[in-house]
């Protein structure tokens, strides 16, 4: 058997894909069940995040296996096998344990660096391990990877390399104001009580803002949450909404967070432009060339009048030291083909609102006021990337953290990370490699406890009158000679079969003595009855923690 990896990552697949083929908890569990239910693998385990869908499989035959793999993978996703393939990588064997060491240790994230994928990695195998779907390839390869994450950060700067995407997004939305700065006094929504929305939560507070406001489908979570921000002594003000009152929130706020498991968009583009034009005396929503104006009171709209006002009809905003070239804010035609792409974008059905553009009206926005600074973590998407054409309104959502991340500069610490992974991976290639030949070291040296024992025997019946202390003398030599002979070649043969191309060794131990292949799956079984350790920190408790499969977002 061998371990093969096939999966789509935001490196490999636009976001589009990503959104279309996630996995929800039960369509993960469905697809561990069918792929260890196929003829090529023995054991699975999938890793699916906001930014990766990988299924990690024992398998015996590789073409087999990589075709039945991607077969799931486009059955389960509801993507189609044909336009899924391209967007499909493969790793094999010690380049699939490479691939896994180095997303554990956050060199394949989105933002190098984050540890959040350790969490995602560690519910993927208690996951498969609840499912019975992991056997000990997988557990020694997850546990292993675990602590090679683990030493990266631990061992090296890689954490200053990276950092979660709630910080690398507020400082997409910040500009060139450092984020506390930006954030102090502002007023914010988090849509969504799980971990990524609470580490947001805890982010926002952080870093200064005025206020935070919890929504979330269940309140009793968001309370919780704004009770541990309140408690927390940073001074926030912080408490909990249900999501209906997500329209009337979004109207006072200044900067939005949304992660949620929805499938369908939390916040359409009229959503937004909605909030924009109902708060009281800010700039709202404008088609150029119609002049600018400002809801009042119940959200009427009419022409501004007030001195204070720093909008002109049609154009830009006359912010004092405004310039041409606004850090982290764009022109015009980049927003207007950002939401075209949303246009073209399949859309994607549920319970909420169908995930396609809002026909907003494009926007002047270089340079521009920003009354609503919005942030989307979600995969799919919760917020219509059509938002990108509302005035006075910025949006960064998993596509443009993409695309920023890829011009980050890397940190000189990645080059001793990438170290570690090598020699991880050289480490455990070797011990997988010197674990495949133990049953047959094991049933050789049971053989021969066997021929010693029935040599003794026959010495019995040809000398009855031998005395009890001359035969365990006598048994007692034999044993230690059959022990010498054994000894240099088996421990050398482990040494062989550790390196790389060694797993030969084992079957030519078997052919060499004549091994019953029988003694030696036996010895295989036994191993694999063994207690598998638990991840942990996930005893009975791992769909407790969060039951949205796309919590975190590495």
């Amino acid at each position: 058997m061998s371990l093969l990896v096939v999966g789509l990552s935001h490196r490999s697949a636009p976001v589009s894909v990503l959104e279309r083929a996630a996995l929800t908890a039960e369509a993960q569990a469905e697809l561990l069940h069918d792929t260890v239910a196929a003829e090529p693998a023995a054991e699975a385990a999938v890793l699916a995040t906001c930014n990766r869908i990988e299924l990690y499989a024992d398998v015996d035959k590789f073409h087999a296996g990589v075709a039945e793999l991607s077969t799931l993978i486009a059955r389960h996703s509801g993507v189609g096998l044909e336009e899924l393939t391209p967007y499909l990588y493969v790793h094999y064997e010690d380049r699939a344990v490479h691939h896994l060491f180095s997303v554990a240790c956050g060199l394949d994230s989105m933002v190098v660096g984050e540890g959040q994928i350790l969490g995602q990695i560690k519910d993927s195998l208690a996951r498969a391990q609840v499912l019975h779907t992991a056997g000990r390839l997988l557990n020694d390869l997850f546990q292993q990877a675990l602590r090679v994450g683990k030493r990266a950060h631990s061992e090296t700067g890689i954490d200053r390399a990276g950092q979660s995407l709630v910080t690398f997004g507020l400082e997409q939305l910040a500009g060139r104001e450092p984020v506390d700065v930006w954030a102090k006094g502002k007023r914010a929504l988090v849509i969504g009580a799980g971990s990524m929305s609470s580490l947001a939560a805890a982010t926002l507070a952080r870093s200064g803002v005025g206020e935070v406001v919890i929504a979330n489908r269940t309140l009793e979570r968001a309370e919780r949450l704004a009770r541990n921000l309140t408690e927390g002594g940073t001074g926030v003000r912080a408490r909990a909404v249900a999501m209906d009152a997500v329209a009337a929130e979004l109207t006072r706020a200044d900067v939005a967070v949304s992660c949620t498991g929805a499938t369908g968009l939390v916040l359409t583009g009229a959503d937004v432009a909605a909030a924009v034009g109902g708060r009281a005396c800010a700039p709202a929503p404008t088609v150029p060339g119609q002049g600018s104006t400002h809801a009042v009171g119940g959200g009427a709209d009419r022409p501004c009048a007030e001195d204070a006002c720093v909008l002109t009809p049609g154009g830009p905003a006359e912010t004092p030291g405004a310039t041409a070239a606004e850090p982290g804010i764009g022109d015009a035609t980049a927003y207007v083909q950002h939401g075209a792409l949303v246009d073209n974008s399949p859309a994607v059905g549920g319970g909420a609102a169908p995930r396609t553009a809002t026909a907003v009206a494009p926007a002047h926005v270089a340079p521009r006021t920003v009354a609503l600074a919005l942030l989307d973590l979600a995969m799919p998407r919760d917020i219509d990337a059509a938002a990108h054409r509302v005035e006075h309104v910025r949006l960064v959502d998993i596509e443009s953290l993409a695309e920023a991340s890829a011009d980050a500069p890397m940190a000189a610490d990645v080059d001793a990370v990438r170290t570690i992974v090598s020699d991880e991976v050289a480490a455990f290639g070797a011990a997988q490699r010197a674990a495949h030949i133990t049953p047959t070291v094991v049933a050789l040296r049971t053989m021969a406890a066997d021929v010693v024992a029935g040599e003794i025997a026959r010495l019995d019946g040809r000398l009855p009158e031998l005395g009890d202390k001359e035969r365990a003398e006598i048994t007692q030599t034999v044993r230690r000679v059959v022990d010498k002979l054994l000894h240099a070649p088996t421990v050398r043969v482990k040494q062989l079969a550790s390196e790389p191309g060694g797993a030969g060794y084992a079957d030519a131990l078997r052919t060499l003595f004549d091994l019953d292949p029988e003694t030696v799956a036996a010895v295989s079984r036994a191993d694999h009855l063994r207690e598998v350790p638990v991840a942990p920190g996930n005893q009975n408790d791992q769909h407790h923690q969060n039951d949205d499969p796309k919590r975190g977002r590495a």
